[in-house]
């Protein structure tokens, strides 16, 4: 290999690292923790791309969504700035079910819930339907969308009336999500509308690991530039 062939690697490989990680990792972690707890801040003001995408790091392997804008921009707006600013990460799959959902979006640090557990976001209108792949975020009524967000296992249109509104899907490694645990059931997340979460907010990781050991780990989201 000639010096300068290896240079050029050198400087594709650091262009296309810049472009992976040019919103995912733009923070420090003094400052992504700064914006976590501050949803007052500006940070969170930041519209979406109109499609971009997430690439999801799990214990089980990595799967990638495609979100787009145009299909719900408020929830897509929200994941966005969840996901770079590493809301997720090092959190847990908390409620997967077989045959229907593959839940997550209680962070596994406390002091984190805390600030999110009850921070609200409008809705958006509903124009996709909730098929097999397809994410969205969960709710217990109108107005009520916070930071949770399922998978569909399994064509969910009857979600559409609920106004459950997908703001993506899974292009690749939808066989990573099917293999989620799902041992636990309804037991470990409880549900957002059963009211059964408080123990998870306070708790966060800790609890789950030390409760519900064998819950699937979601590593970090990382949002890629298209």
């Amino acid at each position: 290999m000639t010096r300068r062939f290896a240079t050029a690697i050198s400087l594709v490989a650091a262009l296309s690292s810049a472009c992976l990680h040019r919103h995912g990792s733009a923070l420090s972690p003094a400052a992504a923790r700064s914006a976590l707890l501050d949803p007052s801040s500006s940070f969170w003001t930041t519209n979406a791309p109109r499609t971009f995408d997430a690439r999801v790091e799990t214990s089980k392997g990595t799967f990638t969504l495609s979100i787009e804008r145009d299909w719900a921009p408020l929830g897509a707006d929200r994941f966005y700035n969840l996901a770079r600013a590493g809301f997720f990460d090092d959190s847990r799959f908390s409620r997967v079910v077989p045959h229907f959902i593959a839940q997550f979006g209680i962070p596994g640090d406390p002091g984190v819930g805390a600030v999110w557990q009850h921070r609200t976001f409008p809705d958006d209108a509903v124009v996709h339907s909730n098929v097999r792949g397809t994410i969205a975020f969960a709710m217990t009524g109108p107005n009520t969308r916070t930071t949770q967000l399922y998978i569909s296992l399994v064509d969910n249109s009857r979600l559409d009336a609920q106004g459950f509104a997908p703001i993506g899907r899974v292009v690749q490694g939808m066989s990573v999500v099917d293999s989620l645990y799902s041992g636990y059931g309804e037991n470990s997340g409880g549900g957002v509308r059963a009211g059964k979460q408080a123990a998870l907010f306070s708790g966060g990781r800790a609890y789950l690991d030390r409760e519900y050991p064998k819950l699937d780990r979601l590593i970090r989201i990382t949002v890629i530039d298209r």
